[in-house]
């Protein structure tokens, strides 16, 4: 990500020409986010039973109160002519959430997917990127119709009806799209019919006021529960949205930040503030999550920093914050850095932890069918 000033010899000025680009990065992050929904295992969430609850469930109640709090702390000056209560909330939402495609890689790197704590990690950040974008839309319905009691509740009986319609009529529209798809052994079908489907989501929850990326995620929960479109179809689809949409759209993300306000002591004081309650959070979070589930201290450990990484999920919430004008640049320069430094502490702190935490025989067994080694048990171990 590069500051406005030098990135202007090689961005296009013209409105018309950056709202273009805007355009194409917005397209990406939906497909982005629509392909992490279908990325994601709902089976998984329901073998890890009470374990995944109480430490998503704590994961996300301590980071959002956190953020509420210090959101409501700030003075005005960094909040801006904004509404502060507003701002305190989307603060909150930004402290909450994790990083799939983050913890998914480095789960996989560390060679940790066979473990129970990886899996569990897995499993409560996927629980809260669904939070996560819940609340995303509850804060755009503010941010877009205010305050009143009224137009919150129509905000929340609208997310309600939404995902009434999602599980009534979208499962069969979904499951007949896809098996349509599948008669041809091309991969285009099926390609099209998931960029259609995501795109024409995102719209719905748009028109409704609510925030399009909602729709795309619920649109990829339901091709990932109903859909089971072929992987190897959805490759190319993959490789497009994560090799050109993506990097667009993290350009523009950089083209909006001011690096040059981290030099002001003020800011930067407010940055590492906040940075902090975003770290501190997280790891009280899933560490009482953890402990509750009877989990050891060390593992209670690795799941703090295994949901502590934000990565591109912070970075799309900051975004959708400063469109809808709930958040200054500069509180959007600190948000991106919260999602940089967070997915960088992450893999180290997991390492150490998990060096300390015992291989169980059941993981045993998984790792070596991993490897090819062994038939794979038929149901995983319950965490928990």
């Amino acid at each position: 990500m590069v500051a406005p000033g030098p990135s202007a010899w090689l961005i296009p000025q013209q409105a018309e020409q950056f709202h273009l680009l805007d355009a194409v990065g917005q397209i990406g992050v939906l497909l982005l986010v629509g392909l992490t929904g279908a990325h994601l295992d709902l089976k998984l969430i329901r073998r890890q039973g009470s374990a995944a609850v109480k430490v998503s469930g704590f994961g996300l109640v301590v980071p959002l109160g956190f953020g509420v709090v210090t959101g409501l702390l700030l003075p005005q000056s960094l909040v801006g002519n904004r509404d502060q209560t507003v701002f305190a909330v989307f603060l909150g939402v930004a402290m909450c959430v994790s990083a799939i495609p983050v913890i998914a890689k480095t789960l996989i790197d560390m060679n940790l997917m066979h473990r129970d704590i990886g899996q569990l990690t897995l499993t409560a950040g996927m629980v809260d990127d669904a939070f996560g974008w819940l609340m995303l839309s509850v804060v755009s319905a503010m941010a877009t119709t205010g305050l009143r009691i009224g137009s919150i509740g129509v905000s929340l009986a609208l997310l309600a009806g939404v995902i009434v319609f999602a599980v009534v009529a979208g499962r069969p529209l979904t499951r007949t799209a896809f098996r349509l798809a599948a008669r041809s052994e091309e991969a285009t079908p099926t390609i099209a019919t998931t960029v259609v489907l995501i795109l024409l989501a995102s719209a719905g929850t748009h028109v409704l006021g609510l925030e399009s990326v909602f729709g795309a995620f619920i649109m990829g929960l339901l091709i990932s529960g109903y859909g089971k479109p072929d992987p190897v179809k959805l490759a190319p689809l993959r490789t497009v949205v994560l090799a050109v949409f993506a990097p667009v759209f993290f350009a523009t993300a950089g083209l909006r930040m001011d690096l040059t306000a981290l030099a002001r002591p003020k800011v930067l004081g407010f940055a590492l503030l906040i940075l902090a309650v975003a770290i501190a959070g997280k790891f009280i979070g899933a560490y009482l999550g953890a402990r509750t589930s009877r989990l050891g201290k060390w593992e209670a450990l690795a799941l703090g920093a295994g949901m502590n990484a934000r990565g591109v999920i912070e970075v799309i919430v900051a975004m959708v914050g400063l469109r809808l004008g709930v958040i200054s640049t500069e509180v959007f320069t600190i948000i991106i850095l919260v999602a940089v430094v967070t997915s960088v502490i992450a893999p180290p702190i997991l390492r150490v932890a998990m060096s300390r935490v015992r291989l169980t025989p059941e993981e045993d067994e998984r790792r070596q069918a991993h490897l090819g080694l062994v038939q794979p048990a038929p149901v995983l171990e319950r965490v928990g």
